[in-house]
């Protein structure tokens, strides 16, 4: 899947008439770690039954009308390569904007572990 996908279909979402704001996120591929490592890629993976707890947990956030991801696992991905699209479509920007943000950690820290690699 594709950002241009994951657009169009949140925007067939039979309630997008109820959001105000769609937020994405798009991760790829750095080229080093948070410690400063270089690094070539990685490798993601995930747990689904978590990931989809913790995406109906956002969908039930009064005033989100949707939230939808794709994670690239079981993979390897190079530098510059997508590794997570996350969208979060809702009534008003402060409600969007702290879904994205609250569901973006927990999917990072609940749901998907990844391998990095270094030069």
């Amino acid at each position: 899947m594709d950002l241009p996908a994951i657009i169009n279909q949140m925007k067939q979402h039979p309630e997008i008439g109820n959001a105000g704001m769609v937020l994405y996120h798009n991760g790829i591929v750095r080229s080093f770690s948070r410690e400063g490592q270089e690094v070539t890629g990685l490798e993601v993976k995930v747990d689904r039954e978590r990931l989809d707890e913790i995406l109906a947990e956002a969908r039930a956030t009064p005033g989100i009308v949707e939230v939808l991801v794709h994670i690239n696992a079981d993979k390897p991905l190079m530098v510059g390569d997508d590794v997570m699209f996350l969208a979060v479509a809702g009534d008003i920007r402060e409600n969007v904007i702290d879904t994205l943000g609250r569901t973006l950690n927990r999917i990072k820290s609940e749901a998907t572990s990844k391998t990095q690699f270094f030069v």
